[in-house]
């Protein structure tokens, strides 16, 4: 009875492996037999789940954090020449800071640093995974770093993202969880629609453009880079379809399981993948605007720590192991 467990990070506390690994012992405690593949929507931890597949090799770079604090970057190369960067990383709402953390300062610079760093270095591809952002900056940060260290050089860049929304609307969306309160939510929105008219091309309205508080919208007009789901990008680089082929059900997992979790989330990209397959969710909380999503479930648990984690794995196994018609594919 194959499970395969794709969880993402529980953001702050537990890592994708962690969570999988957390699950899979639990389902190991039952007939299932667990096929662990942690995930990522490209925001944070999507460069240890890519590492072993892709054969990520990281280097070191200066960079500074959202508030100017000089800290130290990561650059992955890959065996093909392309470069990744997590935005998350040095730009994110986790990044350590002792100063103010204030919304409206905060920007992109250090993540073109990275760029523009990989760039020099002759790699044939620069991709960003950019969600978890601090900013609202409309990547202006990014555009002045990568400038001020001589460009791209022509290199395609593609840019990770996990939400559609576009260009003008990201402070209006993710301005309060990066703690912006309703008037600087007014003053980002302003100053977005002010930085979409210098800008080569408008990215006004253009879907997913708004990802990292419109740093994706800054590289598709300036650099004409990709904008791609994170979340798909992720699953076909882990080969996720070949592992779900012949499984009796798929666990998703997330710190907070809510509305937003279905609008480009790794989670979403899970489910329409999986459609015949029982699907189970794992989440640290839920949120009260699940609705009728929840249907898109046999079950639902909570679980904060790994031991709740592992017996959560063991009830789905459990579970599993009493429905009906185990050991074909499930359906339904």
């Amino acid at each position: 009875m194959k499970v395969v467990v794709a969880p993402d990070s529980f953001k702050g506390t537990y890592t994708a492996p962690q969570v999988a690994t957390a699950i899979g012992r639990g389902l190991a405690q039952t007939p299932a037999v667990p096929v662990l593949v942690p995930v990522a929507d490209g925001g944070e931890g999507t460069l240890a789940v890519l590492a072993e597949p892709l054969g990520l090799r990281h280097r070191a770079a200066p960079a500074r954090n959202p508030w100017g604090a000089q800290c130290e970057g990561m650059i992955a190369l890959a065996p093909s020449g392309a470069a990744y960067i997590e935005l998350a990383q040095v730009c994110g709402i986790n990044a350590p800071h002792e100063g103010s953390r204030d919304p409206v300062a905060a920007d992109t610079y250090g993540v073109g640093m990275l760029m523009a760093d990989a760039a020099s270095q002759g790699v044939t591809e620069i991709v960003v995974a950019a969600g978890g952002s601090a900013t609202s900056d409309g990547g202006f940060g990014a555009l002045r770093a990568i400038d001020e260290r001589g460009g791209l050089h022509g290199t395609p860049v593609t840019v990770l993202t996990d939400v559609t929304t576009p260009y003008t609307e990201a402070a209006r969306v993710f301005g309060p969880q990066k703690g912006a309160d309703a008037g600087q939510v007014a003053i980002l929105t302003l100053r977005l629609h002010h930085q979409a008219r210098l800008l080569r091309r408008d990215p006004t309205y253009v879907p997913r453009t708004g990802a990292a508080g419109g740093f994706a919208g800054a590289m598709w007009a300036q650099f004409g880079a990709d904008l791609v789901s994170g979340a798909d990008y992720v699953l076909d680089a882990l080969s996720f379809d070949d592992h779900l082929a012949d499984a009796e059900a798929v666990v998703v997992g997330e710190g907070r399981l809510d509305a937003q979790s279905s609008q480009g989330k790794i989670v979403s990209a899970v489910l329409a993948r999986s459609s015949g397959t029982a699907r189970f969710a794992v989440a640290g909380s839920l949120g009260p605007d699940l609705g009728p999503w929840r249907e898109e479930f046999m079950d639902i648990l909570v679980a904060s720590d790994e031991a709740a984690m592992q017996a959560a794995g063991r009830a789905i196994g459990q579970r599993l192991r009493l429905r009906p018609g185990t050991g074909r594919r499930a359906r339904g």
